[in-house]
């Protein structure tokens, strides 16, 4: 009797391990030029036949203000044989120092560019700002042959949910952004507040500089979002990635009641990187989720930081940040297996 009770408890547990998909990680090799880490990608996005990845464009650093695309059929061209070079094509953000001359009027202090959504030929990216910045900003622009053009009248701020004494999460901006029942919806980075964790939803088709918004409330999350992707009506994927880094970076740290969650990251030597895909479901004005599959081992130290689900399964990218240096771009296609 013993025995069956047992089992009858971790039958849910097994069910739902069962149910889990297991992807096969597929390298594509990338040109020198997107290669270069310090493209810093934080963002993709799939639209018009082709892969865009979002640069974090940090202006502070001199980098180039850009997005890259490269054609679907050459991904799927690049899966068929590893040999094959991948086109690409650079486009150009415009507007962009304008816009964070703003910011700094405003005594916010801007930090790069994190996430990426096209919706037709309109361009939504999310800004992170420094820590004491109290807002991040939505931009938006429109997308032509190789260019983006911003609308440098259009600055929307995103207050940053503060901590229970005020302060601001460390190195946290708004990650990732989606349409969901036709609005736009922007997530912050941490979301493992005790009772106030929540999603930021705007009225997409009258979308203005001065636009409020209302929240939708997500089910505590430990770790950081660093990107999500729609995968069917009010379905999403999303990155949720752990860095075992100290001082400011404890705060992503789960506390040590949280026995589940600390065993993901830990091991003999502490604290360790963790990274999974977890899933995320929209029902009746709220976001909760279940984990869906975790890193293998040798990808748990990447900074995966952009995801797009493309076919069965997805493409992602890293800044630039690799377990070894020299640190470099990767990009990965994680392919389901049947």
């Amino acid at each position: 009797m013993k025995y069956l009770l047992s089992s009858l408890l971790c039958l849910p547990a097994l069910l739902t391990l069962a149910q889990q998909p297991s992807f096969t990680v597929r390298p594509l090799s990338l040109p020198k030029e997107l290669e270069f880490y310090d493209n810093q990608f934080s963002g993709l996005a799939i639209s018009r036949g082709q892969l865009f990845l979002l640069s974090e464009s940090r202006l502070q650093d001199k980098a180039e203000a850009k997005l890259y695309t490269v054609p679907l059929s050459d991904l799927d061209r690049k899966l068929r044989d590893s040999t094959y070079v991948l086109p690409y094509q650079k486009v150009k953000l415009t507007g962009l120092t304008a816009l964070q001359a703003r910011m700094k009027a405003a005594g916010q202090e801007y930090e790069g560019l994190e996430a990426l959504m096209i919706a037709k030929d309109i361009v939504y990216l999310s800004v992170e700002t420094a820590t004491p910045s109290a807002n991040c900003y939505l931009l938006k622009g429109r997308l032509h042959a190789n260019t983006v053009a911003l609308d440098t009248t259009f600055l929307l701020a995103l207050p940053k949910p503060p901590a229970a004494d005020g302060s601001h999460i460390y190195n946290a901006g708004f990650e990732a952004t989606v349409t969901a029942k036709r609005e736009l919806v922007a997530f912050f980075e941490y979301n493992s507040f005790p009772d106030q964790n929540y999603a930021y939803a705007f009225r997409k088709p009258h979308l203005t500089a001065s636009s409020s918004s209302h929240s939708l409330p997500f089910s505590s999350l430990p770790f950081r979002i660093t990107d999500i992707t729609p995968v069917g009506r009010n379905h999403f994927t999303a990155i949720n990635y752990f860095f075992k880094g100290a001082g400011g970076d404890t705060i992503y740290r789960p506390p040590a009641t949280d026995v589940a969650n600390t065993r993901l990251i830990t091991g003999p030597g502490g604290f360790k990187n963790y990274c999974r895909l977890v899933d995320i479901t929209l029902k009746s004005n709220r976001f909760t989720w279940q984990p869906l599959w975790e890193f293998p081992e040798a990808y748990m130290g990447y900074n995966w930081e952009g995801l797009a689900a493309y076919k069965q399964g997805y493409f992602v990218i890293n800044d630039k940040y690799t377990p070894s240096r020299p640190y470099r771009t990767t990009l990965l296609y994680l392919q389901r297996n049947r």
